[in-house]
């Protein structure tokens, strides 16, 4: 990274109090990004932001034409989880789930695209639940609509000139993952080709290059960011199985 890859940039990013939002805020801000870190618990150098409110995005989006005059990033980062299985979820956290992670990001797109110039783009943070039958059901359904939502964006947005990717991230070392049962670590391990979990550092590369003018002719992807997680369908304990026996 050279500093000046995102520079003259107004780049947009959701869920940046903390975790993997705050650090890729700053890993845009060091690349020259003029960055609007939101939140919806605000906090320092934070702008608060309810994802979930389309009048907290209007008035956003109404200081951002007034400061700037236009968008050229928004990093749908916002996201919440509920760990409840499918014979135990309740409607109610269904929806509350999908309000925050799909909801939040078709709010954002919304109100931010009429401000974007030709060659912005828009980043939606996934995970590898949306690749996946991953059991936290209210979650997991929210993630895969992202990529429908994702998708359809990349379609009706492409002609202008406006780019968006999503990125699917695996086990991330961060808040969200640290309140998981251990057992939930160690299994992901285990499914991982590379026999570890990710940091925050090795998301946030990518979303800067999504940013940039250098992918400015990839529009519609889904990239994860996972250790192979979601690469082998299913069978790599099958195939350590196999493994241990011949051994």
């Amino acid at each position: 990274m050279n500093g000046r890859r995102l520079a003259d940039k107004v780049i947009v990013v959701t869920g940046a109090a903390r975790g993997q939002g705050a650090a890729e805020a700053a890993a845009l801000g060091h690349e020259g990004a003029t960055v609007i870190a939101t939140d919806v618990s605000g906090g320092d150098g934070v702008r608060r932001l309810d994802v979930t409110r389309a009048e907290d995005w209007t008035g956003l989006a109404g200081e951002l034409r007034e400061r700037f005059g236009a968008v050229h990033g928004l990093v749908n980062n916002a996201g919440i989880t509920w760990r409840a299985r499918l014979g135990e979820v309740d409607p109610n956290d269904m929806a509350r789930v999908q309000a925050v992670n799909v909801h939040g990001p078709l709010l954002g797109i919304q109100h931010l695209a009429p401000l974007m110039p030709p060659g912005s783009s828009v980043v939606n943070v996934g995970s590898s639940a949306a690749l996946t039958a991953h059991y936290p059901v209210a979650y997991t359904t929210s993630k895969w609509a992202l990529r429908g939502l994702s998708k359809t964006a990349a379609m009706e947005l492409g002609p202008r000139g406006i780019r968006v990717n999503t990125v699917h991230p695996g086990f991330i070392e961060t808040e969200m993952t640290a309140s998981a049962a251990p057992a939930f670590r160690e299994a992901n391990i285990r499914e991982t080709p590379l026999g570890r979990v990710g940091a925050v550092g090795e998301v946030t590369p990518l979303v800067v290059f999504l940013l940039s003018d250098e992918s400015s002719f990839i529009t519609g992807a889904e990239i994860p960011v996972d250790g192979g997680l979601t690469s082998h369908g299913g069978v790599k304990s099958v195939s350590d199985t196999l493994l241990a026996e011949t051994a």
